[in-house]
């Protein structure tokens, strides 16, 4: 069957900078489907050729020695552009014909990715229903929304609410770039498709997990939406929650979207509730300096730029291992890394018996930008008596695998494309995960808040955090990826 992907929010730069790219990409790997079609709506006034020529520069620009100008060509003739507002019934119903006279009145499957400010999700799903855009008897219908999905549990649910009017939950696709990366994606196969690591995946053999999103970036001239999120709802709710979900599932019984979903939502349920003084002692937050005088943001802001959380899953498996969650802007580089931290040996034959001496074994999973895997374990140094070294293992996709690893978009349009939900939110777990941000925010909010820590740039956050571990007898695994 044909497929039309119409993109409201076209003149955008999610449009440019990711989406026509990810699906240029696709086509000259020859992955789109046949008869693919790609609408672009927006209220800017362009024809179908003066928006091709807008997106031939920005995706050259982007793209550079990557791009070819007679593959582009070929891809362009699938580009169409429809100039409307999505939020306005009359415009909604001209781009309904336009779609049916592109489609010459044949079956097709339509995705309708709102690449829009969030406060159009709503309005935009209302005028799609009204003008039965969501109706299936010719073809399946389904739409793509980015976060934030909402800014706390009211308004997301009010958003699934929304949502769930006009279309059904199999049709919602939530995207989170993080989870299209090739590296949680291979997460999943580490653990399920190794029987070397499965059994020792619990709280017998895995003292803690750390799982650090560090940005090497300042908010820049984001400031004024930045301040109005700060790093709990911009980083937390979705991107480190999410990883944690996948660390911490069990099996599914098959590798289906819906059976997938089901136990990450389990993991979820299983989080153990804050309280009392356990937002002070469960949480850090700080802001780096220099914040106060970025762009959009007030003089005296109290908004976190970085945070640390510690989080139980109280089930079978986890009882009894905490989940480190940390991310923030402004820090010593740019990595995604999840680090499973294994237990010491009960007793150490070297070194007269002083466990204390030696490091632990641990399994470093690099998200980003070195995506890739390292054991660390303890050796032996020759011809140095009984000392020991930490050496690793180290496995890097770049250095395996031939060619660019493809960017999270490719693999996530093309799960839609293809009808397949595995890597996207359900609207139970969305609320699930605004469900244990919202009382820390809260707390965060009120006079008891933890003290806002200010942290020099270039640093892994503020010091109390590295303090905070160390009242646990821990610490960070603050190393940047080395890249090849």
């Amino acid at each position: 069957m044909a497929n039309t992907i119409v993109i409201f929010g076209a003149s955008g730069d999610l449009t440019s900078r990711k989406l026509i790219p990810a699906l240029y990409r696709l086509q000259r790997k020859q992955r789109l489907p046949a008869e693919t079609r790609i609408v672009g709506v927006a209220r800017s006034d362009y024809t179908s050729e003066s928006w091709r020529g807008m997106l031939a520069e920005s995706t050259a620009g982007f793209l550079g020695a990557e791009f070819d100008p007679a593959a582009w060509e070929q891809f362009a003739q699938l580009v169409h552009y429809v100039p409307g507002d999505v939020t306005q019934a009359e415009d909604v119903r001209r781009l309904s014909g336009a779609l049916e006279s592109l489609e010459t009145g044949s079956p097709a499957a339509r995705i309708y990715y709102l690449s829009t400010a969030p406060r159009l999700y709503e309005p935009a799903v209302a005028q799609l229903g009204a003008a039965g855009l969501a109706d299936e008897s010719r073809g399946a219908r389904r739409i793509v929304i980015e976060k934030p999905l909402g800014t706390d549990l009211a308004s997301a649910h009010a958003l699934n609410v929304a949502l769930h009017q006009v279309f059904g939950e199999r049709q919602i696709y939530r995207i989170d770039h993080y989870l299209g990366k090739e590296t949680v994606q291979n997460l999943l196969v580490l653990r399920f498709a190794n029987s070397i690591f499965e059994p020792i995946w619990n709280r017998n053999y895995i003292d803690h997990v750390q799982i650090t999103v560090a940005e090497e970036v300042r908010v820049g001239r984001r400031g004024g939406y930045y301040d109005s999120s700060g790093v709990l709802r911009d980083m937390f709710q979705n991107h480190l929650l999410q990883l944690m979900t996948i660390t911490a599932m069990e099996t599914p019984v098959r590798f289906e979207a819906d059976l997938v979903r089901d136990e990450k939502v389990k993991v979820l349920r299983a989080v153990r509730k804050l309280a009392g003084a356990d937002f002070a002692q469960c949480a850090v937050r700080g802001q780096y300096e220099g914040y106060l005088a970025e762009e959009g943001v007030p003089a005296n802001s109290q908004t976190a730029t970085f945070a640390a959380l510690k989080l139980h899953v109280d089930n079978w498996r986890w009882n009894g291992v905490p989940f480190y969650l940390r991310s923030g802007k402004a820090m010593s580089c740019r990595t995604t890394q999840i680090v499973i931290q294994f237990r010491k040996p009960p007793q150490m034959l070297f070194a007269d018996g002083r466990r204390g001496d030696f490091d632990a074994n641990r399994l470093v999973i690099q998200i980003q930008p070195a995506e890739g895997i390292q054991l660390h374990f303890l050796t032996k140094v020759p011809d140095a008596g009984m000392r020991l070294q930490m050496t690793d293992l180290d496995f890097r996709f770049g250095r395996e695998f031939s060619g660019q690893l493809p960017d999270a978009y490719q693999r996530l349009l093309l799960d839609v494309l293809n009808g397949d939900a595995s890597l996207f939110a359900r609207s139970d777990e969305v609320e699930l995960a605004w469900g244990i941000v919202d009382p820390i925010l809260a707390a965060w909010n009120s006079p008891a808040a933890p003290e806002l820590e200010h942290y020099p740039l270039g640093e892994w956050g503020p010091a109390c955090s590295t303090r905070w571990m160390r009242q646990q007898n821990r610490e960070w695994f603050d190393v940047c990826p080395v890249l090849h």
